[in-house]
């Protein structure tokens, strides 16, 4: 009966591992315009030329095949390739307050990921730890490009970039990427672990998410406090293994904290600016020319409280008003597709986010450095030789 019971058990489990998630991210990834997205052959021309680099998306997060076209969600890679995104950023997520929100939430809240973990059939090594759940999801995603037939690449280093790069140039249709980290929690407090990510494949280190932490306050925390001394550790950690330091979510002291300390180009890689969407989750002006003076970018985000409203053109707007204030070389793209949010389109739409650039009066020169040039002139000047 026992054995009867645990096999009863065992069924119950895999049938919730293969249709609960997809049910939850049904209501949580939605796209407001579903394909096919038409644009004028002329602006499809263009937007195929271009080398399309996205600063964050949590695909990675969800129990889906991202080599297969998806059913649900926002993300995988036949419609990377069929928008002719060139290189993506994949934010790994470890920790989410139940109630999250914008204003104040406590890091001791319930976490929503445990349950997700479980729910999706992560190994049980990471339904407790912060840590094997930031290393399980590098592993997915290292196992994604070893399945991709070569159209996945991961960029670890400069001679990766430069062999992307020149494999772009060549006309492959070949897709870029690492993994970001979203807060330093995963760390559980041992700086030793920063060099386990790093070897791991993460190349991008976002200090805080929705909750304080061990680094210091969140925008959505309850202290806006600024870098610990943990946190000030960190920051010169990041540096020294040549990784990028990533300010989204970071509450106004630590971005201050940061841009004093930085020796590098930094980024704020999913974000709005409060000069067309105000509010906690966006970035100010003078923040905004902080991230610029050192070389860094800001990635425009595309769902509504980050830009205002559900549309690629309220994001073109973002842009406009962002390289008007600090000039176009820091503009860059940070969708925050799969991020559990509604998107105004799909990945393969990702055209009408050019049309939209035009109509905002931006040239074609601009739109390319917009679009991914600027974010590949970072990494260069970032990324590790070897």
């Amino acid at each position: 009966a026992l054995v009867v019971g645990m096999a009863v058990l065992g069924v119950i489990y895999l049938l919730i591992i293969n249709i609960v998630p997809g049910i939850f991210e049904g209501k949580t990834n939605r796209v407001r315009h579903k394909p096919p997205y038409i644009v004028p052959a002329e602006v499809q021309a263009l937007h195929n030329r271009l080398l399309v680099a996205d600063l964050h998306a949590d695909p990675l997060l969800f129990h889906r095949d991202l080599l297969k076209r998806g059913k649900t969600g926002q993300v995988d890679l036949p419609r990377m390739l069929e928008g002719n995104i060139g290189f993506q950023v994949f934010g790994v997520v470890t920790k989410s307050p139940k109630g999250q929100n914008f204003e104040s939430n406590p890091a001791d809240a319930f976490d929503n990921i445990t349950l997700l973990a479980v729910m999706s059939g992560w190994p049980p090594r990471t339904w407790g730890s912060l840590m094997q759940r930031a290393l399980y999801q590098a592993r997915k995603l290292q196992r994604f490009s070893a399945r991709s037939g070569g159209r996945l690449m991961l960029v670890h280093n400069q001679s990766d970039l430069q062999s992307f790069l020149d494999r772009r140039r060549q006309g492959e249709k070949v897709v870029g990427g690492f993994a970001d980290l979203e807060g330093i929690h995963a760390l559980e407090g041992k700086l030793e672990n920063l060099d386990r990510l790093y070897q791991a494949g993460f190349r991008m280190i976002g200090l805080t998410h929705f909750f304080d932490n061990e680094a210091g306050g969140s925008a959505h925390g309850t202290s806006k406090a600024g870098l610990t001394d943990f946190g000030r550790a960190v920051v010169k950690r990041t540096q020294q293994l040549h990784m990028l330091l990533d300010l989204a979510h970071a509450s106004p002291r630590i971005i201050a904290d940061v841009l004093a300390l930085t020796t590098a180009p930094v980024v704020a890689s999913h974000t709005g600016i409060c000069g067309t969407c105000d509010n906690v989750r966006n970035l100010k002006d003078e923040q905004v020319r902080g991230i610029a003076a050192t070389g860094g970018v800001i990635g425009i985000a595309m769902f509504d409280q980050a830009v205002g409203e559900t549309s690629v053109e309220a994001t073109a707007r973002a842009m406009r008003y962002t390289a008007d204030l600090v000039g176009v070389e820091h503009v860059a793209l940070g969708g925050d597709f799969d991020g559990s949010i509604e998107a105004p389109i799909d990945y393969s739409g990702m055209a009408l986010l050019t049309q939209a650039l035009l109509k905002e009066g931006f040239t074609e020169t601009e739109i390319e450095q917009i679009l991914g040039l600027n974010f590949m002139r970072v990494l260069k000047a970032v990324l590790p030789e070897q």
